[in-house]
């Protein structure tokens, strides 16, 4: 009893004991519930009445006649139970067994001895489970709170972090761990230990081995950095780190880590800090400012015609959660891909946009990422004011995407996007990216169009994703930023 309690716990002094009483054994709840069982009656004996109805009214018997132990022999059978535990409440759970008759000699003082072994197994797992509980609780926490950091909601997100620790530090650099299967766990006590405890640690919703995390975007007065430290201590993880973001900017400071990412895969340090600026967004001008808020006024003003479908709100933060994960946006979102179908279907009725297209969910997610960023922070135009808002009476057909993209600072942020490919291997870079970005992402008409197989393709893009430092076969992918680098270029003036 010892050696399975130590080893298997409950479920395996459950199963040992079935097999001695050659019957069933179980933990029934003080209401008469079945919490755990193991075994079944040997079918050479007749079957009992229903064994979980037995039960409960054994218990039910107990409780009224205030007795420690209860007996019932019904036909061929005898059900036995002993409270687990002392409690003066009655509420302790019991153990039950179910047994041919006659009772095996010595089984009611085999059943005395296992209730100890067997009632500090239950305590202990029922500990565990509250442990889980609360653990679970503060994991759903977190993940709501970089939920709405993700979405540009921070007063909320702030709100909702003050009961948890440490504070949302701003400004920030966001953290991308891949562990190493099973490990997230532990990964996540090295990540906690080896920055103090000064970082936001949230189990990322969409991939199981990643771990996200928010750091002050100043180093620790001491030691190394977090990244470095974590791909150092654990062995097989990589590590992606951003640029300081505002607090504001996590989605941005995401992606940019993800982008690390891919590259630190390939890195013998197995770290690797996100080097290429601006966001597009930050030098898009006033101009497309109006353009995003043209692209994005039907969506944004959409009133949904039943209280319990999606508001605007709720149809943005979808868009641009489908566009960060393709279809692990069901993960992140907690909603059926059916629902998530619905409601890609109605964005892209409301916008006029094909969201089948590669242009089209370009120009969305770079209108998007508009919004997103404090008007401020835009870059004006040579000779322009710099303004938060457009004139009031703009001919909105005056501002389309190939106009935005002819400004000297996006054509600019254009070609420092593709300025990595340079050199003699350029031609053929290019033409692996336009391929790709032509037949909308996909890998096997990429091979087709290329005229190589899929593996290979698979391999040029691998190579493009190490001299680019973007990611490009999963999402979060940098195809947007490339086609609208491309787009600019193509368009240039």
């Amino acid at each position: 009893m010892q050696r399975l309690a130590r080893n298997g716990g409950t479920a395996e002094l459950l199963r040992w004991l079935s097999g001695r009483a050659d019957g069933w054994a179980g933990i029934a709840g003080s209401d008469g519930t079945v919490l755990s069982a193991s075994g079944t009656v040997a079918p050479d004996v007749p079957q009992p009445p229903d064994v979980p109805r037995l039960v409960a009214d054994g218990v039910r018997a107990l409780a009224e006649r205030g007795a420690l132990a209860y007996s019932h022999d019904t036909g061929a059978h005898t059900a036995l139970l002993f409270p687990l535990y002392a409690d003066d409440r009655g509420a302790a759970p019991l153990l039950a067994v179910v047994t041919p008759r006659p009772v095996a000699a010595g089984l009611a003082t085999l059943l005395a001895d296992v209730l100890m072994p067997l009632s500090l197994c239950w305590e202990t797992e029922a500990v565990e489970r509250k442990r889980r509980r609360v653990d679970l609780a503060e994991s759903r926490g977190r993940e709501a709170v970089l939920h709405l950091l993700m979405t540009g909601q921070l007063s909320i997100a702030r709100q909702v972090a003050g009961a948890l620790r440490p504070r949302l530090p701003d400004p920030v650099r966001v953290c991308v761990v891949e562990c190493p299967g099973g490990s997230r766990d532990e990964v996540a006590r090295v990540c906690a230990e080896a920055d103090g405890g000064r970082s936001w640690i949230v189990r990322c919703p969409v991939y199981a081995r990643h771990l996200i995390l928010v750091m002050p975007a100043e180093e620790a007065p001491e030691g190394t950095a977090t990244d470095e430290a974590v791909a150092a201590l654990v062995d097989h993880c990589v590590v992606g780190v951003s640029e300081q973001v505002p607090l504001a900017d996590t989605a941005t400071g995401y992606r940019q880590a993800f982008h690390a990412l891919a590259v630190a895969r390939e890195h013998p340090a197995r770290h690797v800090r996100f080097g290429l600026t601006p966001e597009p967004a930050l030098v898009v001008g006033r101009a497309g400012r109006q353009w995003a808020e043209d692209l994005l006024t039907p969506l944004l003003t959409h009133v949904p015609r039943r209280a319990q479908d999606p508001g605007s709100q709720e149809l943005a933060a979808t868009a641009a959660s489908w566009l960060a994960f393709s279809s692990h946006a069901t993960g992140h979102l907690k909603v059926h891909r059916n629902t998530l179908a619905a409601r890609l279907k109605l964005i892209g009725e409301l916008l006029g946009l094909d969201l089948h297209r590669l242009a089209d969910r370009s120009a969305l997610d770079l209108a998007l990422r508009i919004r997103a960023t404090p008007a401020p922070v835009c870059t004006p135009a040579p000779g322009e004011p710099a303004r938060t808002a457009a004139p009031a009476h703009v001919n909105g057909a005056a501002h389309d995407l190939d106009e935005v993209l002819r400004r000297p600072a996006v054509q600019e942020w254009a070609a420092r996007q593709l300025a990595p490919m340079g050199g003699p291997a350029a031609p053929a870079a290019e033409e692996t990216l336009r391929a790709w970005l032509g037949c909308e992402g996909r890998l096997g008409p990429t091979a087709a169009e290329l005229g190589i197989s899929v593996p290979g393709a698979r391999k040029r893009l691998t190579r493009l994703e190490t001299v680019l430092q973007r990611s490009l076969l999963r999402p979060p992918s940098a195809r947007y930023d490339l086609w609208l680098a491309l787009r600019a270029q193509d368009v240039k003036p």
